[in-house]
C-alpha cells in the first residue's frame, strides 16, 4: 500500500490484475470502519472476508499520518562506493538496500543499516549509468550501460540473468513496471525498447523521437509508457501494442523529465526551456504551464498523493506547485548553485534537494522552510533519495562517495 491508497492485487480470468484505490481524503480522525464500508459500495472487490485487512491497512496509514515529524537527520556513514565517479543511487521500496551505478562499470548492492557491501555487479563493458530495483519487490535489479546494453540481475545473488542487446547507442534511463514483468530502457539511438524479464527478450520497439531518450517512466497500471526526448517531446505509448497514442508537444527546449502522477490521471514534464507543464493522461491535452524558474528545470516530481509538483532548477532554487490550482505554493530558497534532484519524503511534507553547491537540503514542503543542510560532500550532490519510511536519505556525489544520514 502506499501513504494515500491501497492496491487491490486480484486474479481475473487467470491473469494478476491490480487496481488503486485513493485515500486522498484520509486524516487520522477519519473513521476507519465507516470509510471501508463506504469505498465497499463502489469497489466489488472489498469482500467480506477482506474487509477486515483492509480497515487494518487504512489504520496503519492513519498511524503514519498521525506521526509527529521533526526528525534531524545525523551523518551515520560515508561510503567509498568506487574508484570512479558515482552515476546514480536507488533504494529498494523498504529502503534495507541501495544500489549505486559508477563509471567503473559496476553497480554495488548495499545494505542499508550496517553500510556494508553485499555484492558487485560486474560485466558490463562500459559506465553503469542507469539502474533500478524492480520495487516494489526487490529481487532483481537492472542496469543500463553506455556498452548499449541493459542487464537483469538477481538482488540476493548478483547472478546476471540475462543481457538485453539491440540499442545502437548508450542506454540513458530504464524503468521496471510495478508488475516486475517487464523492463523498458531508453536510449541515444532515439528509441525505447521493452523487455520480457522473464524470457530475456525484447517484445516490442518504441520507435518516433527524432533525438535521444533521456526518460522513461511507466504508470502504475502498467499499461501505459511515456518517454521524454531531446526532441522537446514526450510520447504516451501503449505498452500491449507498442503504438504512440499521443506525442506531447508544447515544450520549446530538450524535455528533462516526465513521471505521472500515482492515479495516472496526470502527466507532468520538465524542459530546458525552464518551465513544467501539466498534461491529461489519457487524453494528452494539455492543462497548465507551471512558470516563475529562470533557467532550465532539471527535475521535476509529484508527491505521492499527486497534488504537489516539486520542481527544481539551473538557477539554484526549487518550487512546489499545486496540481489542482497550478500555483505556485512554496519557493525554495537558499542553495549556491544548480538543483539536479528533487524528491518528496513518502509522506509527502518534507522535500530534499541535490545541489552542486556540495549540499543536499530537506524542507518543509508545506511552507518550504529549509529545514535542514546536510553537509561534508566535497564535490557535486547529484543524486539523493529517501528511503520508505522516510527515515534514511542517501547521497551520492562527485567525490565518488555515498552519504547515509539517519
Amino acid at each position: 500500500f502506499f501513504f494515500k491508497g491501497i492496491i487491490l492485487e486480484y486474479v481475473q480470468g487467470g491473469e494478476a490484475k491490480t487496481r488503486s484505490i485513493d485515500l486522498l481524503d484520509l486524516t487520522p480522525d477519519t473513521d476507519a470502519i465507516a470509510l471501508v464500508e463506504e469505498i465497499q459500495k463502489g469497489e466489488p472487490l472489498i469482500t467480506a472476508s477482506c474487509k477486515e485487512h483492509v480497515i487494518h491497512l487504512v489504520r496503519r496509514l492513519q498511524e503514519k499520518l498521525g506521526e509527529k515529524e521533526d526528525h534531524k537527520f545525523y551523518l551515520f556513514k560515508v561510503l567509498r562506493a568506487h574508484i570512479l565517479p558515482l552515476t546514480n543511487v536507488a533504494f529498494n521500496k523498504s529502503g534495507s538496500r541501495f544500489i549505486t551505478g559508477s563509471y567503473d562499470r559496476t553497480c554495488k548492492v548495499w545494505d542499508t543499516a550496517s553500510g556494508e557491501e553485499l555484492c558487485t555487479l560486474e560485466g558490463h563493458g562500459n559506465v553503469v549509468y542507469a539502474i533500478a530495483f524492480n520495487n516494489p519487490y526487490g529481487d532483481k535489479i537492472a542496469t543500463g550501460s553506455f556498452d548499449k546494453t541493459c542487464k537483469l540481475w538477481s538482488a540476493e545473488t548478483g547472478q546476471c540473468y540475462h543481457t538485453f542487446r539491440g540499442h545502437s547507442a548508450e542506454i540513458v534511463c530504464l524503468s521496471f513496471n510495478l508488475q516486475s514483468t517487464l523492463v523498458a530502457t531508453g536510449s541515444m539511438d532515439t528509441t525505447a525498447k521493452l523487455w520480457d524479464i522473464e524470457k530475456g527478450e525484447e517484445i516490442v520497439t518504441l520507435s518516433g523521437h527524432s533525438a535521444e531518450i533521456i526518460a522513461l517512466s511507466f504508470n502504475t497500471a502498467g499499461d501505459r509508457i511515456i518517454t521524454g526526448s531531446f526532441d522537446h517531446t514526450v510520447a504516451v505509448w501503449d505498452v500491449g501494442t507498442g503504438r504512440m497514442l499521443h506525442i506531447l508537444i508544447g515544450h520549446r527546449g530538450e524535455i528533462s523529465c516526465a513521471q505521472f502522477n500515482w492515479d495516472c490521471s496526470l502527466i507532468v514534464t520538465g524542459s530546458m526551456d525552464k518551465t513544467c507543464m501539466l498534461w491529461n493522461a489519457m487524453t494528452g491535452t494539455h492543462i497548465a504551464t507551471l512558470t516563475g524558474h529562470s533557467d532550465e528545470i532539471l527535475d521535476v516530481c509529484f508527491d505521492y498523493a499527486g497534488q504537489r509538483v516539486a520542481a527544481a532548477s539551473a538557477d539554484g532554487s526549487a518550487r512546489i506547485y499545486n496540481a489542482e490550482t497550478k500555483k505556485c505554493i512554496a519557493k525554495l530558497e537558499g542553495h549556491g548553485g544548480e538543483i539536479s534532484k528533487v524528491c518528496f519524503n513518502p509522506k509527502g511534507n518534507r522535500i530534499l534537494t541535490a545541489s552542486s553547491d556540495k549540499t543536499a537540503r530537506l524542507w518543509d514542503a508545506a511552507t518550504g522552510h529549509c529545514l535542514q543542510i546536510l553537509e561534508g560532500h566535497i564535490d557535486e550532490v547529484f543524486s539523493c533519495a529517501f528511503n520508505y519510511k522516510g527515515d534514511v536519505i542517501i547521497t551520492g556525489s562527485k567525490d565518488n562517495t555515498c552519504r547515509i544520514w539517519h
